[in-house]
């Protein structure tokens, strides 16, 4: 029954023990006879070749099976910070999530990343922390770092004895054979009606401490944690109860009229696109004919399918509330409604930003047309790659998270498309801004037919605005479908400014101007509007931006004056210290262009005592020589003469 399904994820920094947790799940559910490893290269979900020779996931994997009466659908996602967008995409549709931690690491830098994202948007979750069994283990302390870095609203639904070894073993606080006294107060803590309960010495049955606990973490009110070892399988069974009976599904209407996001694109050798959908209202089958929301089109459905271990199997139909893989929708796109909107859909909560640009070549250049199908295809499953195709160049671009990315897409394009490529040419993403006021002005009225003359208004905006666009003139002067040609050539016209960087905190006006009553052409103002906002550019001189970082670091007291120097040495800032038991918090902003190697440095630096952790935090101003200042990637609107060939594609 639909109201028995649990869409979960299990989210972690890599090397947690996420893949083994999900391998003991299938295992335990009769789906595999034995449990994958990920050091055997034989885990179902990591399923890639990359990521069967490296020991890590590099792109979410959906399975799912039966538990106790609960379908369980689980999607295993990555674990390194690179892999971010994937892991966004996933929060948006999931109705819980199981938070892995190390008992040995302990709260690393994505986990931090990774609770942000579970707490911004409500999401139930349960913590569990793994590996008890390993030399190191430090559960007192893991806890105490939980309420200090994540949140102080956790309960302990067992406990560990011997850990850190092999006889490492867990107790239980609460089942129906044990309701500790310890797990009952801190319940009550958090409950009004157990509280009175318990103030009034009355017995409390473990079904009305199920019931309050079950509305406690609905209400993202208490966070379980639970201790165990995947490695060793151990309380992987009590999770998955957790998992089945602490979890509360939302209702969802299966008569009501469809509503569904794509969150997720792959390709299938045989039926081509594969759209991830999950559905929060109606129903979807085989055969029917979906309407996309978002592009105003209209699919026929081939086949729904949804995956189990290495094998798939056609279901016909998916209903609100589940998950499925769908053929024939040849329009979807990531992000896509399908039927109409609802509430029901969270927004986009972005973990991090791709911050740096790459070229990407192929070894023979008669691969060039095959790589660029490629990265096209890569870019469809993963938009945040962005793929900026130079045609006239012949030239590709994407945006990463980071190096290991570039080593992934490298044997993805190997493995999967038989391309050997090179990444050349990797630069932090930068901006430009206006450094003053000024006007821009474009008369194009040669050579006939055409008629598009107009004067803009070019403003710096406040830091993190974007673009504002307006228009002081009346219909009389412009007519209003030519101005709106113009409101929609205005991103365009700001891809590329006269520092070969995107322009963006910009306030632009359209103050005069006029049309033709025989000569003027919608596309006439589509081919003026980047000359005359060039134009104004040019006029008022840009000031690049530099993309920074947010950082929070935690390390040894006696490392405070080495980091804070680095720090200093990278034009970072950072605030006071926070000083307690021999340790230091240090928060802040870095460059990204000088800091990308910094988390290497300072695990070296500190023998790996020190964390660091870093979110996007906003463009900020920079010398041109802090920058980098670029040619502009094909003909600039100020070459009046050959952009104008080019737009009439008179240009060979």
């Amino acid at each position: 029954m639909t109201n028995q399904i649990r869409n979960i994820a299990i989210l972690a920094h890599a090397d947690a023990g996420k893949t083994s947790l999900t391998e003991n799940f299938l295992y335990l559910a009769g789906v595999t006879k034995k449990p994958g490893s990920v050091d055997n290269a034989t885990s179902v979900t990591d399923f890639l070749n990359v990521e069967k020779e490296r020991g890590i996931s590099v792109r979410s994997a959906h399975t799912y099976f039966n538990w106790k009466g609960c379908r369980i659908n689980l999607i295993d996602t990555p674990g390194h910070v690179d892999f971010s967008a994937d892991v966004e995409r996933i929060v948006r549709i999931i109705d819980a999530a199981v938070l892995v931690i190390s008992a040995v690491e302990g709260i690393q830098s994505h986990t931090l990343n990774l609770w942000e994202a579970l707490n911004q948007n409500q999401i139930p979750c349960i913590i569990f922390i793994n590996k008890i069994d390993r030399i190191g283990a430090d559960t007192e302390k893991l806890i105490n770092d939980i309420r200090k870095e994540l949140t102080n609203k956790i309960i302990l639904l067992n406990k560990t004895e011997n850990e850190g070894s092999n006889q490492a073993e867990v107790i239980p606080l609460f089942n129906q054979d044990n309701c500790d006294e310890t797990f009952t107060e801190c319940l009550a803590d958090a409950d009004e009606s157990i509280l009175e309960q318990y103030l009034g010495n009355q017995k409390i049955t473990y079904t009305v401490l199920q019931s309050a606990l079950k509305n406690q973490i609905a209400n993202c009110k208490l966070i379980p944690v639970l201790f165990g070892s995947a490695k060793n399988n151990q309380a992987c069974d009590v999770l998955l109860d957790a998992v089945a009976q602490l979890f509360i599904s939302p209702s969802y209407d299966i008569t009501a009229p469809l509503s569904a996001l794509v969150y997720g694109i792959g390709y299938d050798k045989t039926m081509g696109k594969l759209a991830y959908v999950k559905v929060f209202k109606g129903k979807i089958s085989n055969r029917e004919v979906v309407k996309n929301a978002s592009r105003q089109t209209e699919s026929k459905v081939t086949q729904i399918r949804k995956t189990l271990a290495f094998k798939y199997e056609d279901t016909g139909v998916v209903n609100a509330g589940d998950i499925a893989g769908i053929c024939g929708l040849t329009d979807a796109e990531v992000g896509d409604v399908l039927g109409e909107n609802t509430n029901g859909i969270r927004s986009y909560t972005q973990i991090q930003q791709p911050l740096i640009t790459v070229q990407v070549k192929a070894a023979k250049e008669t691969d060039y047309p095959a790589l660029a199908a490629a990265l096209t295809e890569l870019s469809a499953e993963d938009p945040a790659l962005a793929l900026d195709w130079l045609k006239e160049e012949r030239e590709l671009n994407v945006k990463i998270m980071g190096w290991i990315q570039i080593e992934i897409l490298e044997r993805i394009l190997l493995d999967r498309f038989g391309i050997k490529a090179s990444f050349e040419n990797p630069t932090v993403i930068y901006k430009e801004t206006p450094t003053t006021s000024g006007e821009g002005f474009v008369q194009y009225w040669m050579p006939k037919p055409c008629w598009a003359i107009m004067k803009f208004l070019l403003e710096p905006a406040p830091l993190g605005s974007g673009v504002i666009y307006k228009s002081s003139l009346g219909v009389n002067n412009i007519q209003q479908k030519y101005q709106n040609e113009v409101e929609r050539s205005i991103p365009q016209a700001l891809k590329q400014g006269i520092k070969g960087w995107e322009v963006t905190d910009i306030k632009i006006t359209l103050i005069e101007g006029e049309d033709h009553v025989m000569h003027s052409r919608p596309g006439d103002f589509v081919v003026a509007t980047p000359m005359g906002i060039m134009n104004g550019l040019q006029n008022t001189g840009t000031t690049l931006l530099e993309p920074l970082n947010a950082f929070r670091i935690s390390a040894p007291d006696d490392l405070l004056g080495a980091v804070t120097s680095d720090i200093t040495q990278m034009r970072g800032s950072f605030n006071s210290p926070n000083l307690e038991n021999r340790k230091f918090i240090l928060t802040g902003l870095l460059p990204v262009a000088t800091s990308l190697d910094y988390s290497v440095k300072l695990s070296s630096r500190s023998g790996g005592k020190a964390k660091i952790s870093t979110h996007f935090h906003g463009y900020q101003p920079c010398t041109d020589e802090q920058g980098v200042v670029r040619e502009y990637k094909g003909i600039s609107p100020l070459d009046t003469a050959k952009y104008i060939l080019k737009a009439r594609k008179a240009l060979q």
